[in-house]
């Protein structure tokens, strides 16, 4: 039976070469690497050929100068708090990774906003909604306007209910719940990744794991991101200036502790390969084992 085709964003770090080596025994994996002009494509070329990947380059300098950077001064000097993630996720990622999808055979068929989602059964068109989104700031409800065969439903719960392979909820907390979760299984969903905070309740992680549903969890997914910032409060607060290749340095050997970390946890725990319960489990040893130090136990 031939593998469907799956693409994944490389990074040339742990978290996303992990990600790789577990999605190849049932994908065909491409691998797209995101220029935004820091350079550190060479790790991720290295890293797709190592795992016996293709692998391809696509710049997205512009749109992140345009959606991401200018919105994050034009906020932060007039008072707001910026929230540059809200707008890259969108705006700048998804549609650089729904685009290569497609290009390799890929079917997108819903997609949502704050007021819900569309389907379509024909698979969305990507360049309407990028125009619809990025130029003309309109609401998703507008493309079933324009596109006949197309669903709008107001209410974003629903579009669990939409059989597919793979999901990607990136909205926000609790967003899938038991009975959503027992919708994917039903629909054939294989994949569940992770791209907001804490999108499924517990209760929907234990239908993932009960179902054999490759699970990547917002805990470890998330991790790098919050690593960086954590990176850059301690140039901050030192006085000091890495180049990117410090940086990607010490982000890489962060990414591939906090795996080996949660897996052996995972093992420890009797629940081997779960990341989720390796990622708690490592996480509040850390914690405990520092307030410890500190004389500070309960």
């Amino acid at each position: 039976m031939k593998k469907p085709h799956l693409v994944l964003g490389l990074s040339g770090g742990g978290d996303s070469a992990v990600s790789a080596l577990l999605l190849r025994e049932s994908y065909q994996v491409y691998c797209l690497w995101l220029d935004i002009g820091l350079g550190g494509g060479e790790d991720a070329a290295a890293m797709a050929d190592w795992l016996g990947l293709p692998f391809e380059k696509k710049d997205i300098r512009r749109e992140l100068e345009h959606f991401v950077c200018q919105p994050f001064v034009e906020d932060y000097l007039a008072g707001r708090t910026p929230l540059p993630c809200a707008r890259c996720n969108p705006l700048v990622k998804f549609p650089a990774l729904l685009q290569k999808a497609e290009e390799l055979g890929a079917k997108v068929v819903t997609m949502s906003d704050s007021n819900g989602y569309v389907y379509d059964p024909n698979g969305i068109d990507l360049a309407y909604v990028k125009d619809l989104k990025e130029v003309r700031r309109g609401r998703i409800k507008e493309y079933a306007e324009t596109h006949k065969d197309a669903t709008y439903v107001a209410d974003c719960t629903k579009v669990w209910t939409v059989p597919c392979d793979i999901a990607l909820p990136c909205a926000t907390q609790n967003e899938i719940n038991k009975e959503s979760a027992e919708a994917l299984v039903k629909g054939g969903c294989t994949v569940v990744c992770e791209g907001a905070n804490m999108p499924s309740t517990p209760e929907a992680i234990e239908v993932y794991l009960s179902n054999g549903i490759l699970y990547g969890p917002a805990k470890a997914s998330n991790a790098g991101g919050v690593a960086t910032s954590g990176l850059e409060m301690s140039q901050n607060s030192e006085r000091l200036s890495w180049s990117f290749e410090e940086v990607d340095a010490k982000l890489k050997g962060i990414m591939e502790g906090i795996f080996h970390a949660s897996y052996d946890a995972s093992v420890a725990a009797g629940s081997e390969g779960n990341l989720m319960v390796g990622a708690n489990c490592a996480g509040f040893l850390k914690v405990a084992t520092a307030m410890m130090a500190q004389g500070i136990t309960y």
